[in-house]
């Protein structure tokens, strides 16, 4: 069973609904994986617990 973690910026549901089902879609097509079998856990880090080039993203 494939097991997909995102981690990300907290997102609108609906924006993670619709990259959850891509995901699946993904895994589906490629490997002829049944969809049932596709796990997928999303990680959502606030602003200032993410940084890039050193900087909070909360911060910029």
């Amino acid at each position: 069973m494939p097991n997909v973690i995102v981690q990300q910026l907290p997102k609108d549901p609906e924006a993670t609904r619709e990259l959850v089902r891509r995901i699946t879609d993904a895994f589906v097509d490629a490997y002829r994986t049944p969809a049932d079998a596709v796990h997928v856990w999303i990680e959502e880090y606030p602003a200032n617990r993410y940084a890039v080039a050193g900087k909070l993203v909360a911060d910029k």
